[in-house]
């Protein structure tokens, strides 16, 4: 069928929406109209890789109404309302132990532009184009999914505030509830006030911990970081981020979120931890860091890798949505919205700080 789609034809160009083919649903597919999409970090460092070798569509954080249903999906009908996340094979030794995050076939799966026995969901200009991606590439009027990376919605749920939940929002509260877990007495620092960086703000707010921190070098997501309820926000421009953080901690905080994907800050925020305290690393780009081994070792100190929140898509985003339907969780807070004609325009808006998490929408 023909579908129109935001194609990024080359690494460092911007999108164009174009008219692609997309296949029919096989067996184990589903087809869904996407109503939203949210704009993700890893959207756009894939985006720009510049070892990719083919045009794309991306989107991996996409609310949508199934339309049609393969003849082997019995877990979600026509006229569902799912929120699509990464995709998982269900049977690896990860995927058997609960850590789907970690799925063995996860690259294949998520990142290979291709279903996982190669064939393409996706045509453009009579060749094939880039697609599957995290088994969905939302950034398109339809996209095939699966019943492994579908979440079924209430209908009163926005879904502007769900579809990031697919990845940026389940990644934040995740590394905060999943796996740093702080008491109430606790103290959690969180480095880069973005879309991950405050919905681990706001995951640590709804538990309440005690202390919260948030480090950003724009005024302007401070600003919303206080407002949130956060304790302090800190510009890491004043320097001594550490420091400051063991005055208002007593002695260093309990728990980290390092979500901008910097050495430096990977650096600051392990140097700001208290003694056995816990490290999440959440941010995509530096591929090494200096560690201070004997801070490490004598202080007890732990860094954690942390996946899409270390979360299963369809018993965590429901538990997200009854946080924020309660008002514990208020992510409307986070999101702005754009027809899908101006992605560009919210790709430099996210860039230059002026919104926090765009939303496209159809």
């Amino acid at each position: 069928m023909q579908i129109t789609a935001a194609v990024a034809p080359e690494p460092g160009a911007e999108f164009v929406l174009e008219a692609v083919e997309l296949d029919e649903p096989r067996a184990d597919e589903i087809l869904v109209r996407v109503t939203a999409a949210g704009l993700c970090h890893t959207d756009l460092i894939t985006k720009d890789d510049p070892r990719r070798r083919e045009p794309i569509v991306l989107g991996h954080e996409t609310t949508g109404i199934v339309e049609r249903t393969g003849r082997e999906v019995t877990g979600v009908r026509p006229g569902d309302r799912v929120v699509l996340s990464y995709r998982s094979c269900g049977a690896c030794r990860s995927c058997a132990a609960g850590d789907r995050a970690y799925c063995a076939r996860a690259r294949r799966l998520n990142g290979s532009g291709r279903r996982p026995d190669g064939s393409p969901t996706l045509t453009w200009r009579g060749a094939p184009l880039g697609g599957s991606f995290f088994g969905q590439s939302g950034f398109a009027t339809h996209a095939l999914a699966t019943e492994d990376n579908a979440v079924r919605l209430d209908g009163a749920v926005d879904p502007l505030v769900a579809a990031p939940l697919g990845c940026g929002f389940q990644t934040g509260a995740g590394a905060v509830l999943n796996v740093l877990r702080p008491p109430p007495d606790g103290s959690v620092a969180i480095f880069g006030a973005g879309g991950v960086g405050l919905a681990a703000l706001l995951a640590a707010r709804a538990i309440g911990v005690g202390t919260t921190i948030a480090v950003d070098v724009l005024a302007e997501r401070r600003e919303l970081a206080l407002r949130l309820g956060a304790t302090a926000a800190l510009d890491p421009g004043e320097g001594e981020v550490a420091a400051r953080i063991g005055e208002l901690t007593g002695g260093g905080a309990t728990h980290a979120v390092e979500a901008t994907g910097l050495a430096p800050v990977f650096e600051e925020a392990l140097a700001a931890l208290g003694t056995t305290g816990m490290l999440a690393v959440v941010g995509l780009g530096a591929t090494s860091a200096r560690l201070d081994l004997r801070d490490l070792l004598h202080r007890g100190k732990s860094v954690r890798g942390c996946i899409e929140g270390d979360a299963v898509p369809q018993r965590f985003i429901p538990e997200l949505l009854a946080l924020h339907a309660a008002g514990r969780f208020p992510l409307g807070e986070l999101v702005t919205a754009y027809p899908f004609a101006d992605i560009n325009r919210a790709v430099a808006d996210q860039r230059a700080g002026r919104v926090l998490k765009p939303v496209l929408t159809w």
